[in-house]
């Protein structure tokens, strides 16, 4: 598979970035300019280090690892030559097409189009940016560096070629495929959605704590994290968003609560933040 280029230096860009350098693909990261793409750079090899530190990584690992990773701005010189393009940028369908559109103008007519989306439909990002029928919804999970399954939403017009190719990407990346249909919220992101709603119905019905809700699910249940700390992990504010998409669409039950508007408005959107419905430090870690 030739060189995988990644749109976005952000939570999910830099996490997919490390995990394909290592699973031993040449890996681009773009960012808006060459500077912003570089402080990524910089980021990943910060976890590197810190790796061959504890141990974890050795050095030769590290050099190999660093050697298929580059940053560039996001351009059509830099895309020359890529296979596969990963947009990776915030849950915005204003930031996400025209990105999107310029990748199918300046990338080769080969090149594979994939959107991180977890949520907005693969179809209305493809029809808005001229992509149509070779756009492949790619919803890696993060870190990705640990988690083991890729959710592909595919438009009904997809070409299957488009679809063998990501599905390749997937094998490289080590990740098991669960393709689903293409429709608002797929079907990861609305089954946790569920869950994070009526959690935080139940805590702003003073039920229980915060922390002892998700207690119920992690240690009853043997989930990784809670709802009200994943919600906080994946932003108040992108939860807000995607409850209010498909609510605005029919579905009642997607209606969010009023704490988690307030959460938003009054700034505390989770772990970005420092606050949600936890406290986190700098580290990502609950306080």
């Amino acid at each position: 598979m030739g060189p995988l280029a990644i749109l976005g230096p952000g939570t999910l860009g830099l996490s997919t970035a490390q995990w394909a350098a290592e699973c031993g693909l040449e890996t681009w990261l773009l960012g808006r300019h060459l500077e912003h793409a570089e402080a990524g750079l910089r980021e990943i090899h910060r976890r590197w280090d810190r790796a061959l530190a504890q141990g974890r990584l050795s050095p030769e690992a590290r050099s190999r690892h660093a050697g298929r990773l580059k940053a560039a701005p996001f351009s059509a010189s830099a895309l020359e030559g890529a296979s596969v393009l990963l947009e990776a940028l915030p849950e915005d369908r204003d930031l996400k097409v025209p990105a999107l559109a310029s990748a199918a103008l300046w990338g080769p007519p080969d090149l594979l189009l994939l959107t991180g989306t977890s949520a907005l439909p693969v179809s209305d990002l493809a029809a808005g940016s001229g992509s149509r029928g070779r756009l492949v919804g790619f919803h890696l999970f993060v870190p990705v560096t640990r988690m083991a399954v890729v959710e592909m939403a595919v438009p009904s017009d997809t070409a299957p070629t488009w679809v063998d190719r990501a599905r390749g990407l997937a094998a490289v990346l080590q990740k098991r495929v669960v393709q689903v249909r293409d429709q608002p919220g797929f079907a990861a992101a609305r089954m946790a959605l569920a869950q994070g709603l009526e959690a935080m119905r139940l805590l702003e019905a003073g039920v229980a704590t915060a922390e002892d809700l998700d207690a119920l699910m992690t240690l009853g249940y043997g989930h990784p994290v809670g709802p009200l700390e994943l919600s906080d992990r994946v932003g108040l504010d992108l939860r807000l968003r995607i409850a209010e998409g498909l609510a605005a669409s029919g579905e009642s039950g997607f209606q969010p609560p009023p704490l988690l508007r307030a959460k938003v408005d009054e700034g505390a959107t989770g772990l970005e933040a420092g606050q949600g419905f936890h406290a986190w430090d700098s580290q990502g870690r609950r306080t």
